[in-house]
């Protein structure tokens, strides 16, 4: 049993050297997922109440329907969900490289993840 725990750590140890940082940095977000308990954005399906974790990669103001929206893209190492807060043009802290947390119902819009108006939590950074 040591024989193949210490195999084990010796493949991950070689994983990681070989592993691109997007892909480090992607296994680090699914890691925070599961550790906090959240979903992943990958399985998260049209009209589903959810929370999720990740990293903002972007943050835009687009206008819909003449009326300002700040969206920001969150990462968390399986796919990306784009936030919408409607009627808002700036959040202080939402910024890219920011670790967030956003609770909300999430909607297929033309093929993407969406949640408009998510409760949301700013979080520490893990590195």
């Amino acid at each position: 049993m040591a024989t193949t725990a210490k195999s084990g750590l010796l493949r991950r140890a070689i994983e990681r050297l070989t592993a691109s940082d997007e892909e480090v940095e992607a296994q680090a977000l699914r890691e925070t997922v599961e550790k906090h308990g959240c979903h992943s954005i990958a399985r998260c399906t049209d009209r589903q109440l959810v929370t999720v974790e990740g990293t903002l990669r972007t943050v835009t103001l687009r206008p819909r329907a003449g009326v300002p929206a700040l969206e920001a893209e969150v990462y968390d190492g399986t796919a990306t969900l784009h936030v919408v807060w409607l009627g808002r043009r700036r959040i202080p802290g939402i910024d890219p490289g920011r670790a967030v947390r956003a609770t909300g119902r999430v909607a297929i819009d033309a093929g993407r993840r969406v949640m408009f108006n998510p409760v949301y939590e700013l979080r520490a950074q893990t590195r």
